[in-house]
């Protein structure tokens, strides 16, 4: 049965604007996301502090913030060692002091003797006896009753204060409907509770409760705004499927003459991972609805050739392909090899970079217009205004999550020109693998081939962690590798402060590395230099005129020289693992035996030596990103912050997987069979947010 998809308007209800509040309020509310009351509502506590309590001064328990009360017994300003309020307060039991070092005149007439002081602290045994330092505190006056709730602590910024949050929120709580959006039968069948429960619950938690389940996120009222949080995403993403698969695509029949020529001249067979993917590919293509496919594979697992055999299936068609990467370095290794795999099959190619010469760069946009080059590759270049082809059926993006949503969507458009409201396949290839928590999560719209397995005859790169102290042993290793015939890196270290500051890092290795090895022949790569530039001395390292290459951390993705077997990156530790791993896949593409040493600087961070440890212990790249999830998250894991994704707030992708299949479940079937409910869960968690779908 086919789901109906409500039309974008019918999806979208704006939640209640706050009204009545300062401009600065607003702007202070804004930095928190905090947009209308149902954001307040979603704005979930950090914590709790535990108000609900009276001890006795003598008797309240160390180690712990507590509520005591008392009457001010002195309360007076001193000046040394420096200035600070001191409040001595006593309740029959005991005295207890309260130190402020940040205070108001005024408070030393709030706090005059006989006021009776209700404070909220952890109470430490100072010089003087058992003090407070600037508790939270609150003059009684009358039988003002205790906290019958644990107190909420919310995130909040400067100038924002958390009574401020409280009274905000339970406005929010009481104006706002919080009737549930999903059917009965499904929280019953997952055991979670009614959604209005869950939320009263999280801001308002009895004391009775084991703080610990809801510190951990372990409680069932926790359960059901993750459930919440993961379905709204789920539906979020499925009807963005919906609705690619109903627009219009050129469908691209698989001839096959071009695809059998090219694998006979190929001097390797494909793996069956890469034959896997390739008919899932050509599957997709011959449809006529776009294509949204994510080709992942580790480094060096062959996705580039599955590229081609997807660019000639459209080239038979008689359509024209775009293959875009974020580098200048790659986009031009990616361009290579089709000129080497597809020229002699009298294929079309241009080239399109930003440094391309004016005469060259116009015959090769007066070719890409005509329909003349079936192929075209390159960088950002090809998404510029200039650009226009005759009939663009497929969109190659390699390295995708470097692109913004933008980006990608604009190379999209390009297919549009010649047939409005068409749009041209695309195929997305990542060597940085997503783990299968993060696939299930934000690439639940995309289709997924993964080459899970590497070309035979590829030796296993043995990793070495050297410290900085032992760098001239590893620079008498370069030395004897080259002098041996073998070609090696030097990679230098990133400083993301600073590019200018990474080039000069990568002039003074290059320079001292030269004066060190007058016998070699050394070359130099980096982000500042000349498209043509980094050309000449790429192609003169391939050619084994250059022994060893000194470079930035621009040759991270795209070179393939298999006879360098040698790579050392220092300041290994300033790198994130997708990074070491990226580059680590620098060496071990031929058959000599390859060496990647990262050298670290110490001390090393907790961190740090983590990742090293991570690195040093794993080979395969879905491991090390399954680890890379759990240090950093899947924002940072995606590039997600530019990409339009929306990221989890409330879930965990390491722990909630459970969830994530259920939600994945859940909302396949709200959709098929209750599209109301979908609408309004959506318009709940997402608002108009979930049109704003990644490209």
């Amino acid at each position: 049965m086919k789901t109906k998809v409500a039309d974008r308007s019918s999806l979208i209800t704006h939640h209640s604007s706050l009204s009545g509040l300062s401009r600065s309020t607003l702007d202070r509310l804004a930095k928190l996301g905090i947009n209308s009351k149902f954001d307040l509502v979603l704005h979930l506590p950090l914590r709790y502090d535990d108000e609900t309590r009276l001890y006795p001064i003598n008797e309240a328990p160390p180690g712990q913030p507590v509520l005591v009360e008392g009457n001010v017994v002195e309360c007076h300003i001193q000046y040394r060692p420096k200035r600070q309020l001191l409040c001595h307060i006593e309740d029959g039991s005991g005295v207890l002091t309260l130190r402020f070092f940040n205070f108001y005149t005024s408070q030393l007439k709030q706090l005059a003797a006989g006021a009776r002081v209700r404070a909220f602290g952890e109470i430490r045994h100072g010089f003087f006896g058992p003090e407070m330092v600037h508790p939270r505190y609150r003059v009684v006056h009358g039988d003002m009753p205790i906290a019958r709730a644990l107190t909420p602590v919310y995130p909040t910024t400067a100038g924002l204060a958390q009574d401020t949050l409280r009274r905000l929120i339970a406005r929010a709580l009481a104006d706002c409907d919080l009737q549930d959006t999903l059917p009965q039968a499904l929280l019953d069948r997952l055991g979670l509770p009614a959604f209005r429960e869950a939320v009263l619950l999280l801001h308002n938690p009895p004391p009775q409760l084991a703080q610990e389940t809801l510190q951990e996120r372990r409680h069932p009222a926790w359960h059901r705004v993750k459930f919440d949080e993961l379905l709204a995403q789920q539906l979020s993403m499925r009807l963005h499927h919906e609705r690619r698969r109903a627009a219009g695509a050129p469908a691209l029949k698989a001839h096959g003459s071009l695809a059998r020529s090219l694998l006979a001249r190929l001097p390797f067979r494909l793996t069956r991972a890469q034959q896997r993917a390739w008919r899932e590919i050509e599957r997709d293509l011959a449809r006529p609805h776009p294509m949204q496919r994510l080709l992942q594979g580790d480094v060096g697992s062959g996705k580039t050739v599955v590229a081609a055999l997807a660019a000639l299936q459209s080239v038979e068609n008689g359509c024209q392909v775009a293959v875009m990467a974020p580098t200048e370095i790659l986009a031009e290794q990616l361009y290579h090899k089709f000129v080497a795999w597809l020229a002699p099959l009298k294929v079309g190619l241009v080239w399109l970079s930003g440094s391309l010469g004016r005469k060259d760069k116009r015959a090769a946009l007066a070719a890409v217009a005509k329909g003349e080059a079936k192929i075209a590759v390159g960088t950002h270049a090809l998404i510029e205004e200039e650009v226009e082809f005759a009939d663009l059926a497929l969109a190659v993006v390699d390295e995708q999550h470097r692109f913004g949503v933008h980006q990608r969507l604009a190379l999209r458009m390009k297919g549009s020109r010649p047939n409005p409201g068409a749009q041209p396949h695309q195929l997305m290839m990542s060597a940085t693998p997503i783990p299968r928590t993060l696939a299930m999560s934000y690439y639940a719209d995309l289709d997924v081939s993964m080459i899970d397995e590497l070309p035979p005859g590829r030796t296993p790169v043995t990793t070495k962690l050297v410290s900085e102290a032992r760098r001239e042993e590893v620079i008498r290793r370069v030395r004897d590798a080259c002098v041996a015939g073998s070609q090696a890196y030097w990679v230098c270290p990133l400083i993301e402060e600073s590019e200018r500051l990474q080039l000069k890092t990568a002039l003074e290795t290059h320079a001292a590395l030269a004066a060190t090895f007058p016998e070699l022949k050394l070359g130099l790569v980096h982000g500042r230099m000349k498209g043509e530039d980094k050309a000449q001395v790429m192609d003169a390292f391939r050619r084994g005129a250059i022994q060893l290459l000194v470079a930035t951390t621009v040759i991270e993705v795209g070179v393939d020289v298999p006879s360098a077997s040698l790579l050392v990156i220092e300041h290994a530790e300033r790198m994130g693992l997708a990074q070491l791993h990226q580059l680590r896949g620098r060496v071990g593409r031929g058959t000599d035996v390859s060496t990647c040493i990262l050298l670290y600087a110490t001390p090393l961070t907790a961190a740090a030596r983590e990742r090293l440890k991570i690195i040093y212990e794993n080979h395969d790249g879905f491991e090390i990103a399954r680890h890379d999830l759990r240090l950093r998250g899947p924002g940072e894991l995606l590039g997600a912050r530019q990409s339009g994704m929306p990221l989890l707030r409330f879930a965990d992708l390491n722990t909630d997987l459970d969830l994530l299949d259920a939600a994945r479940a859940a909302a396949a079937a709200l959709l098929r069979e209750q599209p109301d409910a979908a609408r309004r869960h959506l318009a709940r968690w997402l608002g108009t947010r979930h049109e704003y779908l990644k490209a």
